[in-house]
């Protein structure tokens, strides 16, 4: 994309950010032309000496700054944020997928920190931890209760300090205590492995600095094993988004030559920009193409990606563009509608200004935002059902979410249907709390109960899909069945048509 400006080159769970020093001299310029608003100005300056002056104790000046700032673009949307000191730190990490640790995936369970698993090779791994350990205690602080949060903070620190975890091994009937000296860890953002002869599953947890080159290299793998691969699962489930070149690279690998990846819409010129299967454009070395070495096979290979509630941004911009083109089948539930542009802004060496710039948009111009994915199969993570989805938070659940860009986000419709969810989640809520042991547990990624991997399976190999329920029920009374929900519960297999542009609206 030479000679185009790029609006973003960074995207961390939805986060864009671009051409730093080029966006933020813009954006100086733009102000220096502005009027400034002196009367609100005069205002703040009032408020401000009136808080020195009088409040029962001394404020500090940057404090109240600092939270003047946090005011301003926290109440534009739910994605612009001020990052100081320590949470542009953060911010970086999460892109770079890189971090000081101990080396564990972690998620709770019965107010204890559960081990999802340890990376490989990292100190926990090393140390005997295994997946299932529950964490009771982090030094001397016990876990019980602590939010994950807390838990993670008190778990990293600085390269080659030691921190002493007690370990309760359900397995084995003990509690032990294991001590775990820190080092930088290498997030593994992509994992995969033949699931079944002739098919592979691969799962991108979020899109990072290496996604790209980790991904061709899980894709050479599964050549490797078998050169004569029938079909793959893509799993985007619960992916909150990430770096914009690495979803572009991803869905580029699947897709003809320059065919248009997304677009972003906004207020300024260089904000309305289009991506395409280009190396300039997934490639952050000027003449390098990471896709080069592509077997050629990928680019007719059948696909299902499988998507959920949890697949944001970066997630949503990789499946829109495979749906689009009609180069993969999607399964499972609606996405969560993150559809715009957040662009990081530096202040300084330390801090950052990330705003919404821009709406994005899928190869056929359709907005996502607050609306999300359809998938064309709904397949619930359980034969049942999904137990928790009142629970589940998406776009159009934030109040002061953008909208489309085409009808108001604040229409009768959207507000008569977030009191429903509301009230649907603050019942589950109470029922969940009356009797946890009444709600099943939801089975791990691609093992062998994940009953939506299973289902995509069935498509690849042509069998039927059994899709949800309920939308097959609502079905049934109709007259007018939609693509999107089966008229029955179980479906027969249909392959994705090898469309080399987007589908005609």
């Amino acid at each position: 994309m030479a000679g185009k400006f790029k609006i973003a080159a960074w995207v961390t769970a939805g986060v864009l950010t671009g051409a730093l020093a080029t966006l933020q001299l813009q954006a100086m310029a733009r102000s220096a032309v502005s009027p400034l608003p002196l009367e609100e100005l005069q205002q703040f300056a009032a408020v401000y000496g009136l808080i020195k002056a009088d409040f029962f104790e001394p404020v500090e000046g940057k404090k109240l700054v600092e939270n003047a700032i946090n005011g301003m673009v926290n109440n534009l949307d739910p994605h612009s944020e001020y990052l100081d000191k320590k949470n542009f730190k953060e911010f970086r990490e999460s892109t770079s997928g890189k971090f000081v640790g101990v080396g564990i995936e972690i998620s709770a369970e019965d107010g204890l920190v559960k081990v999802v698993s340890p990376i490989e090779g990292s100190p926990a791994a090393r140390a005997g931890i295994q997946a299932g350990d529950l964490i009771t205690r982090i030094d001397d602080t016990p876990v019980k209760g602590l939010p994950l949060s807390q838990a993670v903070k008190l778990m990293r620190g600085k390269p080659g300090t030691k921190v002493v975890l007690t370990i309760l091994r359900k397995s084995e009937n003990r509690t032990f205590n294991v001590t775990v000296t820190r080092e930088e860890i290498h997030v593994q953002s992509v994992r995969g492995k033949i699931v079944a002869p002739g098919y592979a599953w691969v799962r991108i947890t979020q899109f990072q600095s290496d996604t790209l080159a980790d991904f061709m290299k899980k894709v050479d793998e599964f050549y490797k094993q078998d050169p004569k691969l029938k079909g793959m699962v893509l799993d985007l489930r619960n992916d909150p988004g990430g770096l914009l070149e690495s979803a572009v690279g991803v869905a580029s690998v699947f897709l003809p030559p320059d065919a248009v990846i997304v677009s972003t819409r906004g207020q300024i010129p260089e904000a309305n920009v289009s991506y395409r299967n280009t190396p300039s454009d997934y490639s952050r070395i000027p003449g390098d193409n990471p896709l080069s070495s592509l077997p050629a096979a990928v680019k007719t290979l059948p696909l299902v990606v499988l998507v959920n509630g949890g697949s944001a941004s970066a997630s949503e911009i990789v499946t829109g563009a495979l749906k689009d083109y009609k180069r993969a089948v999607v399964m499972g539930t609606q996405t969560f509608g993150k559809g715009s542009v957040q662009t990081v802004l530096p202040l300084g060496p330390d801090t950052a200004l990330k705003l919404t710039t821009a709406r994005y948009y899928t190869p056929n111009g359709e907005s996502i935002q607050a609306k999300g994915i359809t998938p064309n199969y709904f397949v619930d993570p359980l034969p049942t059902g999904d137990p928790y989805a009142a629970l589940r938070m998406r776009e159009v659940d934030y109040k002061n979410q953008i909208g489309t860009g085409v009808e108001s986000a604040d229409s009768t419709g959207i507000k008569d249907e977030l009191r429903k969810q509301e009230e649907a989640r603050r019942l589950l809520e109470a029922e969940i709390e009356k009797d946890p042991n009444k709600f099943p547990k939801l089975p791990e990624y691609g093992s062998k109960d994940d009953w939506q991997l299973e289902q995509a399976l069935n498509e690849l190999q042509g069998k039927p899909v059994v899709t949800t329920k309920l939308l097959a029920k609502a079905d049934e009374k109709s007259a007018k069945p939609t693509p999107t929900a089966p008229t029955s519960a179980t479906v027969p297999a249909s392959k994705p048509a090898n469309s080399l542009v987007p589908a005609k609206k």
